[in-house]
């Protein structure tokens, strides 16, 4: 009844478990191999080398698309981003998440930045009641804090993830507000992946983020400088990057954070995964939007799958991270072979369901 990470297994000793199964009785032989079918492949794709196979990982936590599902059951997202400045990047990850398949994303941004976001699609359920400091006096501010969490507190329940930060600028007051939907999305248990200008709040006061092992940080080259010194108090080392990031995983009490470059580069704390595979030298803006919402529809998926398996204890966040890494970096390549210099993030999302596609076909 133990739950050890298959990154920690190996096949034989998942084979000795099946023969032991076997030999028992009738009832444990079958309920081992229900249990267990996805193992070995599991057990290859998280293997002890820090390259990982992306594409099995992909292949075991996207759902199969099944006529007994109902609406909401592959995945309910919201994003917490967007004001008068930043329209685009929350659209970005919102219409992300429902490209890959998930069924709803929602956008909670402000009053100004709502008209523009519900304009670039109809698919998005867009919640226009975050509040920047300039709309509000000095007085009002706690009444409005109150009602902004409380607007956010009535669709908690039923988010399965989150991503906090696309789009939402750096307003005191509207980061403020953001700090208490993040405590709230912890209360409910509520995973959240943090983004942009989710990680200028977050390096600023790390106890948002501390011993949540649902949290997850995908920091670009600048974000994850600034992380480092703040809460480790050097510099970035590139010639030990694998265990500066475990060790800023730790130090974080475990969160997973996700190191975009070259190779991406995710750690727990415990072990560390580097995802190469694929890639596009294009480097247009709004690509970690892209990332931020597909890791939050992974991150989900495998909480589905490991939720059916009960002796599985693999971290959903790793696997969430490896399969969006995976393909955002097919979805990437794919774009740029048909558009080279004039590739933009438009591009790449066309390609995410293609990417998918020959990866995971859904019939």
């Amino acid at each position: 009844k133990q739950r050890v990470p298959l990154s920690l297994c190996s096949i034989e000793a998942v084979e000795f478990s099946f023969n032991c199964a076997q030999k028992a009785n009738s009832s444990c032989y079958e309920r081992f191999v229900s249990q267990t079918s996805i193992f070995p492949k599991l057990i290859r794709a998280m293997s002890s080398t820090t390259e990982t196979d992306a594409e099995s990982v992909l292949r075991l936590v996207t759902p199969s698309l099944d006529l007994k599902r109902h609406k909401g059951q592959a995945g309910k997202i919201a994003v917490i981003g967007g004001c008068r400045e930043y329209t685009g990047a929350p659209y970005f990850a919102t219409i992300s998440a429902l490209k890959i398949g998930a069924d709803l994303s929602h956008v909670f941004c402000t009053k100004d930045a709502a008209p523009v976001i519900k304009s670039y699609s109809p698919q998005l359920i867009v919640h226009p009641v975050l509040e920047e400091s300039y709309t509000i006096s000095e007085e009002e501010k706690r009444q409005v804090q109150e009602k902004v969490v409380g607007e956010v507190d009535k669709w908690m329940e039923r988010f399965d993830c989150l991503v906090i930060g696309p789009g939402l600028g750096r307003d005191p007051f509207l980061l403020e507000c953001v700090s208490k939907i993040m405590l709230l999305a912890k209360r409910f248990n509520v995973p959240f992946v943090v983004d942009g200008d989710g990680l200028f709040l977050v390096t600023n006061s790390i106890d948002l983020v501390n011993s949540y092992p649902l949290a997850v940080l995908t920091p670009n080259v600048n974000e994850y400088k600034r992380l480092v010194q703040k809460v480790m108090n050097c510099e970035v080392d590139e010639e030990n990057t694998g265990d500066q990031l475990r060790s800023l995983a730790k130090q974080i009490g475990g969160v997973t954070i996700l190191r975009k470059g070259k190779s991406d580069l995710i750690s727990n704390g415990e072990i560390v995964k580097s995802v190469s595979l694929y890639g596009s030298p294009r480097r247009c803006g709004g690509q970690g939007d892209i990332l931020s919402g597909s890791v939050a529809v992974f991150l989900s998926w495998s909480q589905q799958l490991i939720s059916g398996h009960e002796s599985l204890s693999e971290n959903p966040a790793i696997l969430g991270c490896i399969a969006a890494s995976g393909l955002l970096r097919k979805a990437a390549s794919l774009a740029f072979t048909k558009h080279k210099r004039s590739t933009l993030t438009s591009d790449i999302i066309e390609c995410l369901g293609e990417s998918l596609e020959d990866i995971c076909p859904a019939s």
